[in-house]
């Protein structure tokens, strides 16, 4: 096995941050991966609420933002992936949250 695989299945989120333009994973073993939140449409589109409002789920191996219905993995974040989500769920994830609440 790959040094570079055994990195990314021993490193665990323990913080979260995320800004207006990025969002910053501080991991246990000391590292911090910042990456531009344009990756994560969702993120991009959420408030600085919904996007505070993150769970750390697995042992560190999984980012949840129940609000925004986005998840992330420790693992594609190290691996540098971005969003699959396609331009039509996007669409119509935007096109829901324009909906007023009842």
């Amino acid at each position: 096995m790959s040094t570079f695989v055994d990195e990314i299945e021993q490193a665990h989120a323990i913080d979260v941050k995320a800004t207006e333009d990025s969002l910053a994973v501080d991991l246990d073993d000391g590292r911090t991966i910042i990456v531009p939140l344009g990756w994560y449409p969702r993120l991009w589109y959420g408030t600085p609420d919904e996007r505070s409002n993150v769970q750390i789920i697995g042992q560190g191996e999984y980012l949840h933002w129940p609000d925004l219905d986005e998840d992330l993995t420790i693992s594609g974040l190290l691996a540098g992936r971005r969003s699959g989500e396609s331009q039509r769920s996007l669409r119509q994830w935007l096109e829901a949250r324009e909906q007023p609440r009842r």
